[in-house]
């Protein structure tokens, strides 16, 4: 009830006149059954553009610092994301990507749309960095679609450590349904799950138009704070790596 009332009367409303969102592929979303909605992550902004022009409700697996935090502000947080039903993950640990893995199946199971930042963090520069495995996992194992999706011009809109965002005009674009019933029963095998993996940040980065990097965006922005100032032209880090254009 109050995810609804966040997203056609309080939110929703707000973000589609501040920032205009122009939206392709739409269609490209199942209209029932589950699905996988995997998709670059470029501002914190991302959280609420892609739920407010989505028909259906999606549920994102929102790291656990954001239902931990101190004081009213914590509070306050925890108690929103909690309302618009996101799922707390711990990602630190070994362990912490089988319980991610867990729980975005439960939502799965239920027929439900999931929401999925393979890189696993913001990008620190705008770029697209190298995907974690755990989204071909599931969609291997429950065997349902993965819908790509780019989200272009939030990193200018609200770059890393800018509190409130510049109102300018975001495109949200879906691409076609990536099906991998070819890999039935391989979600153990590492190859496999890193063709898929692959093949995901492949089409989103069609969809993007990013500069690809082939690395971890985790260590990437580790080796950049290491680093302190001695990093390249523009504080990027990391090998960079050319794919072709693909057709959209």
């Amino acid at each position: 009830m109050f995810y609804n009332v966040l997203k056609y009367v309080v939110i929703g409303p707000l973000l589609r006149l501040f920032f205009r969102p122009r939206i392709e592929g739409l269609e490209n979303i199942p209209e029932d059954g589950a699905a996988i909605i995997a998709g670059n992550h470029l501002s914190f902004s991302d959280h609420f553009l892609m739920p407010a022009i989505l028909k259906r409700r999606i549920t994102f697996l929102a790291k656990a610092e954001y239902f931990t935090g101190p004081g009213i502000k914590g509070r306050l947080t925890a108690a929103f994301f909690r309302s618009i039903g996101q799922i707390p993950v711990d990602r630190s640990g070994k362990d912490a990507g089988q319980a991610a893995i867990r729980e975005g199946l439960g939502v799965l199971s239920r027929g439900e749309l999931l929401g999925i930042y393979p890189e696993g963090t913001r990008s620190h520069d705008g770029r697209l960095y190298k995907g974690k495995v755990g989204v071909a996992v599931m969609a291997i194992t429950a065997q349902v679609p993965v819908v790509p999706c780019a989200m272009v011009g939030t990193f200018e809109i609200q770059p890393p450590g800018q509190v409130v965002p510049h109102l300018k005009q975001v495109t949200i674009r879906f691409g076609e349904p990536l099906e991998f019933s070819r890999y039935a029963g391989l979600e153990n095998e590492r190859a496999a799950i890193r063709a898929v993996t692959d093949e995901i940040m492949y089409a989103i980065l069609g969809l993007s138009g990013q500069e690809y990097v082939d690395e971890y965006a985790a260590k990437a922005k580790a080796a950049q704070a290491e680093r302190s100032g001695q990093a390249g032209p523009g504080g990027r880090t990391g090998p960079t790596k050319k794919f072709p254009k693909s057709r959209r």
